[in-house]
C-alpha cells in the first residue's frame, strides 16, 4: 500500500468515522490487515493521537501555576506510568503549541536533551513557514545525534519550514579559559547572538542524578554530581545554568564549562518554553520556575501538582 493510500485509509477511519469492516470492503483487504495498517499509520507519523487531561483539572493547574510563578502559560499532559510514553504525550502538546505560535520570521533558540528531541519527533504541521531554528548550545558525540541541538533544529525546520543553524562548538569544555576563548570566536559568537535574538526558546529542565542528561552524556563524573547535590544544586536549564531550589545559581565547579545561552540570555527571550516530563524533576522544575526565566511550562499533571505542593510546603511557616 502506498503512503497516499495509507493516508486515505487513516483519514476515512479517524476523520470520517468509517468502521474497519467498511474499510476492509473498500480496500479489498482483511480486517486484521486494516488494523495493522492503522497501527503503521501511527508509527510512521501519519496519524498522531493526543490525550489531553480533563479540562477542569488542567485549567485549575494552569491557573495556579501562571498566578503563582508569573508565567504566561502551562501545558499539562496526562500522567502515564511509562516514561517514554509520558515524554511522547507531553511532546505532542508542545509541538501543537509551536504550530499555533510560529509565524514567518520567527527565530527559535533550540536546546538539547530527550524532551526537546521528542518535541521535534512529534512536530507536524500543514502550514509551511520561514522560521529560523538556531542551536542554543554546543554539541556532543556521546549523547548520540538525536540528542544534540543542531540535529533537533534541523528536524524542527524540516517539520515546520525554514532554516536551521548549528553552533560550531562543543557543548562542554574542561577549562573555563577554553570556554572564554570559544565564546570570543566570530563563528560561535554569531550563532549565539542570533539565538539571543530569538522570539522563542525551546529548552529542557535537567535534574541532578545518575540518569540525568549530563550524566548519560558523560559530562560530569558521579563524584561531581554528588558534590553538586550536597551544595544544593537541584537541576539546570539548557545544560548551562545550575540552580538551587530557590532559583539562584548553585555554587558548584560544574558552572562555567558549557557553551550556550545563559539564564540572563533566556530572561530576554519573550517566550521560553521549558519542557520536563520526568517525575524525578519536581525540585528542578520548581527551581527553574523561581528563576523568572520561564514563560511557558510544559509538564505532567502529577508534576504540576507536586511542584505546587512543594512550593506550599516551603512557604508554610515553621
Amino acid at each position: 500500500m502506498t503512503e497516499s493510500d495509507l493516508t486515505r485509509l487513516a483519514t476515512l477511519y479517524y476523520v470520517d468515522g468509517c468502521t474497519q469492516d467498511q474499510l476492509s470492503k473498500e480496500f479489498g483487504i482483511s480486517r486484521a490487515t486494516v488494523g495493522r495498517l492503522l497501527r503503521k499509520a501511527q508509527e510512521e507519523g501519519i496519524v498522531e493521537i493526543r490525550v489531553r487531561p480533563h479540562s477542569v483539572v488542567s485549567a485549575d493547574l494552569e491557573r495556579q501555576l501562571t498566578e503563582r510563578f508569573n508565567i504566561k502559560r502551562a501545558l499539562i499532559a496526562v500522567d502515564h506510568k511509562d516514561a517514554d510514553k509520558q515524554r511522547e504525550l507531553l511532546a505532542g502538546l508542545v509541538a501543537s503549541e509551536l504550530d499555533r505560535i510560529l509565524v514567518d520570521g520567527s527565530i527559535v533558540a533550540v536546546g538539547m536533551g530527550r524532551n526537546v528531541s521528542s518535541v521535534s519527533e512529534h512536530a507536524m504541521s500543514a502550514t509551511r513557514r520561514e522560521c529560523n531554528f538556531v542551536s542554543a548550545i554546543g554539541g556532543s558525540y556521546r549523547g548520540g545525534e538525536a540528542m544534540n541541538a543542531d540535529h533537533i533544529a534541523r528536524r524542527l525546520s524540516a517539520r515546520f519550514g525554514g532554516r536551521s543553524e548549528s553552533l560550531y562548538a562543543p557543548a562542554l569544555v574542561g577549562d573555563p579559559e577554553v570556554r572564554k576563548a570559544l565564546l570570543e570566536n566570530d563563528t560561535v559568537r554569531h550563532t549565539l547572538d542570533k539565538a539571543r535574538r530569538a522570539d522563542i526558546a525551546l529548552i529542557g529542565v535537567g535534574d541532578v542524578s545518575v540518569d540525568s542528561n549530563m550524566a548519560r552524556m558523560g559530562w560530569f563524573s558521579a563524584q561531581e554530581i554528588s558534590e553538586a547535590k550536597r551544595a544544593g544544586t537541584v537541576g539546570d536549564m539548557m545544560g548551562y545554568d545550575f540552580i538551587d531550589i530557590h532559583g539562584k545559581p548553585a555554587p558548584t565547579p560544574m558552572q562555567g564549562r558549557v557553551i550556550g545561552l545563559s539564564r540572563e540570555d533566556l530572561q530576554r527571550i519573550p517566550n521560553v518554553i521549558a519542557v520536563a516530563s520526568e517525575t524525578s524533576k519536581v525540585t528542578a522544575i520548581l527551581g527553574a520556575l523561581r528563576t523568572g526565566a520561564i514563560d511557558t511550562l510544559a509538564t505532567t499533571t502529577g508534576n504540576a501538582a507536586a511542584v505546587l505542593q512543594l512550593d506550599d510546603a516551603m512557604m508554610a511557616p515553621r
